[in-house]
């Protein structure tokens, strides 16, 4: 089997000591084996009860102290973990899955290989999640902005996750192409000036990466209403999307 860069993978099946550096397909993880997770990043908040290791963040990964679990494969994805560290645990002999996703579709196909690579059995909740956004995308209901840090602003932009989940809740990024961002960056920057100016029906503020809250982010915004959203529902994979799909 190969993963989602088209490394193959000859690591042990099934899997019983797993490192995952991806907090949300630690979740996806953990609804199957939580036992075999020996190894998680400090921002694996869910689930809240897991009890393993930490091996530091996703961008500085403490590689020997994965090494010295003893993992049959860590789990990595392409956008949240750099290559460096990838590189440099396969050079300790350390079997090494990347994710790369962009779309909800593609998220739920790259979970299945993931779980089918590691010889686990795929979870109910991921065919509930395929059919429950996997089928024609619905009617746009609004136009959003969704900004992922200040100071610089920063917004979601094309060919990401969450500009696909919203689209297939009827809700159209603006800065996913167009005059705004016609270079179609993933994460372009941006003023509240410009966000006011894009004619918007909501700014939706979420409480990660950059902790939005009802006194730092609104204010920001003269002219368009704000809404508070979970960041979790909106950016991970996982079993989380069927919470998200109760967003519609």
């Amino acid at each position: 089997m190969r993963d989602d860069l088209g490394t193959e993978y000859a690591g042990r099946r099934p899997a019983a000591r797993v490192v995952c550096l991806v907090p949300s397909l630690t979740e996806a993880l953990a609804s199957a084996h939580p036992e075999r997770l020996v190894g998680v990043t400090d921002w694996c908040t869910h689930p809240a009860d897991l009890a393993t290791a930490r091996v530091r963040g996703t961008k500085n990964p403490d590689l020997a102290a994965i090494a010295a679990l003893e993992p049959d494969v860590v789990i990595a994805n392409k956008e949240e973990n750099r290559e460096l560290d990838v590189r440099r645990l396969r050079e300790r002999g350390i079997a090494v899955w990347v994710t790369d996703i962009r779309t909800v579709p593609g998220a739920i196909g790259s979970m299945q290989r993931v779980f089918d690579a590691l010889g686990w059995d795929r979870p109910v909740w991921l065919a509930e999640a395929e059919a429950a956004w996997c089928g024609p995308l619905a009617p746009v209901t609004r136009r959003v902005v969704v900004p992922i840090w200040r100071d610089p602003w920063m917004v979601v932009g094309a060919d990401t996750f969450t500009t696909d989940l919203l689209r297939r809740l009827g809700w159209d990024n603006v800065f996913a192409g167009g005059p705004l961002n016609a270079s179609g960056e993933r994460y372009p920057k941006t003023s509240p000036e410009e966000v006011d100016a894009a004619g918007s029906d909501v700014v939706l503020l979420p409480d990660e990466p950059y902790v939005f809250t009802v006194d730092d982010g609104p204010e920001a915004f003269a002219r368009t209403p704000t809404e508070l959203i979970s960041g979790r529902l909106i950016t991970w994979y996982g079993p989380s999307l069927l919470e998200a799909a109760r967003l519609r």
